[in-house]
């Protein structure tokens, strides 16, 4: 596997780690939970996010992704 392919592996498994903890907040604010903090989730989510972003640049720099060119 090429180093690009794994990239973007990664940033995929990333998103949906994402979303999972964002639903787990979800299911957490909706029935109540007072045992399990919500914000423990949804700062998962914040840092994996910041993560990606950060990832994404690195890419762009290093050139392992480019950009949609500008349409006009």
């Amino acid at each position: 596997m090429t180093l690009v392919l794994l990239f973007k592996l990664a940033l995929v498994l990333l998103l949906l780690f994402i979303i999972f903890n964002l639903g787990r907040a979800l299911v957490i604010m909706v029935k109540g939970d007072s045992q399990t903090p919500m914000s423990r989730y949804l700062g998962r989510r914040v840092l994996f996010s910041a993560l990606v972003l950060v990832m994404l640049l690195l890419a762009l720099k290093f050139g392992w992704i480019a950009p949609n060119p500008r349409p006009y």
